[in-house]
């Protein structure tokens, strides 16, 4: 059963954007061209983004192929599917990739396990609530969130793939 999803590139110089179409398109066994606008936060790069369709896991492919561009901010979503979680990645320079499942909101998921070791391990409740904003990828959602803003209103069409 086919799943959803959404790549935002939120930042790339301009140099590398034939790069990630090619790794997009490998992850997805198709065809991608993107349509590029200026990142306003950085006149020097390059935003874009994609809805694809696919097997589940093909979010996790694009994360892959993408996190091999050291220099991007990107962000992945896959929608759940019967069977499974959906995910989210995050990524961001100097920082590196996030990864969470995802409920069918879109909200990431800390599993039960998960949780009963943050508490466990925690030493006061700094420490738990620091280890809490990690398991939510806090830090990448602060460093994403500019570059976020600065796409509202850009006119970025959707180009679906698969």
């Amino acid at each position: 059963m086919p799943t959803h999803g959404i790549v935002f590139v939120h930042s790339t110089p301009l140099a590398v954007c034939p790069h990630v179409e090619w790794a997009i398109a490998r992850a997805l066994a198709a065809p991608v061209s993107l349509q590029w606008n200026p990142q306003p936060l950085d006149p020097s790069a390059r935003r874009a983004e994609c809805s694809w369709t696919g097997r589940p896991g093909t979010g996790a492919r694009l994360a892959a192929e993408l996190k091999q561009w050291k220099m991007i901010r990107f962000e992945i979503t896959e929608e759940p599917s019967p069977g499974s979680d959906g995910e989210r990645f995050m990524h961001v320079p100097g920082r590196g990739l996030f990864r969470a499942a995802t409920g069918a909101a879109g909200g990431i998921q800390v599993g039960e396990d998960q949780l009963r070791a943050l508490m466990a391990a925690a030493r006061g409740p700094e420490a738990l609530a620091h280890a809490l904003d990690t398991a939510l990828g806090t830090d990448w959602d602060d460093d994403l969130e500019p570059y976020r803003h600065a796409a509202d209103g850009a006119p970025v069409p959707l180009t679906r793939v698969g």
